[in-house]
């Protein structure tokens, strides 16, 4: 730190414990200057050399009888006017970041300039600013910080200014050029850690300066950016850079410390400081919405703020629209945003199903789930790729799972975040399996129209092995999604057969149901565990239909073979399930004859198979007799 030492007569000002301050002299004090509470017993000929202002009140006493002089308005207040007072008798004071910018402003207060004696105080504070405090990195930022307590001087002065230019110009300099110390505490450095430039080996990172800038006030931080980024030196990821720090530096538990009653004035004075806050920082964001200066936590820990403090609708509209543009890179925990009084939800649902529908928009997909194309495979052509819209549908998967523990939340809310994916991005119903049991098992009250309603967004088509097990003995879901399960698992088993093409395997096929203990606690860690397939692309699509009419031209003219085929395979399979599934599977084939193809009556299937789910391209065509058209059902 920069100082200055002003005189050569040693400190005599001293104190007698109270309020009064006197200069040891031979001579007697002959004028009592009352500064607020403090008096100073001081002599009239040095100050009268030094200061116009006790030169006009001076004389203004002593016309009226008195040796009584009162200032109540120097800024800076007692310390400051010492300082002034003891470089008028010569004596040694000590000037320093902290101390200058109150000292300037007292001595312009008092009219210590030229006119009066030359090399006066405001001379000698003014070369120390030009050549010291202005040179020096965190002298600025000290000297800045005093600037606050000392309006309007500081301002009249442009001290302030002075400090902002003197800050923003050593920001937007080259890295190269950095020759002061500077704290960083990221990555190498440790926290809070003094970093000397020119002696680290490594390069000096473009954001050096993030960090020293945080223990600004946030109006005075607030200009201290505009003048950083008005030089145009300054990409919008160190800019982010800046606002994350600053971001962390004053909104650390800000969730917590916000939750307070409405009618506690406490509370509402921390709502209005956040709110200044949040304010403050989303109108430095840089004006670009679709650069990634920020990441969607950024963005999603700024919109929790918001909620919790009943911020202005502008504002969270500005976030949203910023997190909407890379959702697909939140996580599960940065959408659990709590939800405000008097919501009966602990998260605020609505808000996340808001998101999910405008990034769904902006991907070109209806409000049913439809790309307004009309065609799935064009959705590889939008301005979303596939791969964001898979890994947002695992998203909203696994924050349903979260929400669903929740007994207040209702059953329209749970069919809107289900729905709110299109059926082409939900490539496996694994993970939606796993939040429909959590809801079901949370609510067990449920009537059998609304149990209905929830399991038959679940595609059992789209299960893995593992899932198929679990649900075959999964007492909480209907019965007629138990068949489904059941018949498809069969179904699945005859395509393992040799007569099936290798890809027809599915994956996990050696799990077995006595693995699973029954009790389905421990089945949403391993369905949130499981690999997602890969992107479809178009091709792979085209092949996949290929494989699908290879697989019906075999139902329709081999159907015998894969009968009998598929009736030992079940004989094995059915080793595996539990009495109440082998039951209801025994029952599912104990008609089925030789030959026969069994397609799922209207029954079983309603109940199972999400709305928007698409059928096989190719259906079997009866073309023989009239037994190959029957239907069985499980009543």
């Amino acid at each position: 730190m920069k100082f200055m030492k002003l005189g050569s007569k040693p400190d005599s000002f001293q104190t007698d414990g109270g309020d009064s301050r006197y200069a040891l002299s031979d001579l007697p004090s002959d004028i009592v200057i009352h500064v607020e509470e403090a008096r100073f017993y001081l002599h009239k000929f040095p100050l009268l050399s030094k200061s116009s202002l006790l030169q006009r009140l001076i004389i203004e006493a002593s016309q009226n009888g008195t040796d009584e002089v009162y200032i109540h308005d120097i800024p800076g207040g007692v310390k400051t006017f010492e300082i002034c007072a003891k470089f008028c008798y010569g004596m040694v004071v000590t000037l320093n970041a902290y101390n200058v910018v109150a000292a300037r402003c007292a001595a312009e207060y008092l009219g210590m300039t030229e006119d009066v004696d030359k090399s006066n105080l405001v001379f000698k504070i003014e070369v120390f600013l030009n050549s010291g405090i202005f040179r020096s990195w965190k002298d600025s930022i000290i000297a800045l910080q005093t600037t606050d307590a000392l309006l309007p001087w500081s301002e009249q002065l442009k001290l302030a200014a002075r400090c902002i230019d003197s800050i923003a110009s050593k920001a937007t300099s080259n890295p190269c050029n950095v020759m002061w110390s500077y704290t960083y505490n990221k990555k190498s450095a440790s926290s809070d850690e003094i970093v000397e430039a020119r002696k680290s080996t490594q390069p000096i990172p473009k954001d050096w300066w993030v960090e020293d800038l945080c223990e600004l006030d946030v109006e005075l931080y607030k200009r201290v950016m505009v003048a950083v980024k008005s030089r145009g030196r300054i990409t919008s990821d160190v800019v982010g850079e800046a606002l994350k720090a600053y971001a962390s530096r004053w909104l650390p538990e800000c969730c917590d410390a916000v939750a307070v009653d409405d009618d506690d004035s406490g509370g509402d004075a921390y709502s209005m400081a956040y709110r200044h806050l949040l304010e403050t920082i989303v109108w430095l964001l840089p004006s670009e919405k679709g650069s990634s200066c920020c990441s969607c936590r950024f963005f999603l820990k700024l919109l929790k703020v918001a909620a919790m403090i009943g911020a202005g609708e502008l504002l969270k509209e500005e976030l949203m629209d910023r997190v909407v543009l890379q959702l697909h890179k939140a996580s599960v925990g940065d959408l659990l945003i709590p939800a405000r009084p008097p919501a009966a939800t602990a998260y605020d649902v609505q808000l996340v199903l808001t998101l999910v529908g405008r990034y769904m928009r902006r991907a070109g997909v209806t409000e049913d789930g439809i790309f307004l194309n009309n065609l799935g495979e064009e959705m590889f052509e939008t301005d979303v790729e596939a791969e964001s819209l898979l890994a947002l549908c695992k998203i909203v998967d696994g924050y349903l799972a979260e929400v669903a523990s929740d007994p207040n939340l209702s059953v329209s809310s749970f069919v809107g975040l289900v729905t709110s994916m299109p059926d082409a991005a939900r490539e496996t119903h694994d993970g939606l399996y796993t939040a429909i049991d959590i809801f079901l098992k949370l609510h067990p009250n449920l009537p059998k129209t609304e149990k209905r309603k929830i399991s038959s967004l679940m595609d059992v088509k789209k299960l893995s092995k593992e899932a198929c097990i679990h649900a075959a003995q999964n007492d909480r879901l209907p019965l007629r999604v138990v068949v489904q399960v059941l018949f498809f698992e069969q179904l699945r088993a005859a395509g393992a057969s040799p007569l099936a093409p290798p890809s027809a395997v599915p994956s996990g096929g050696g799990a077995r149901l006595e693995e699973d203990n029954g009790s389905g606690d421990d089945w949403k860690s391993r369905a949130l565990l499981q690999p997602q397939p890969p992107t479809p692309s178009p091709l792979n699509k085209q092949l996949g239909s290929l494989k699908l009419a290879d697989e019906g031209r075999l139902d329709g003219d081999d159907g015998r073979r894969l009968a009998r085929v598929s009736s030992v395979a079940n004989q094995s399979s059915r080793l595996s399930l539990s009495s109440r599934s082998r039951r209801i599977f025994d029952r599912l084939w104990a008609g089925k004859l030789p030959g026969e193809v069994v397609s799922k009556s209207s029954d079983t299937s309603g109940s199972s198979q999400s709305p928007r789910s698409s059928a096989k391209p190719h259906e079997s065509k009866s073309s023989s007799s009239s037994s190959r058209n029957r239907r069985y059902s499980v009543s």
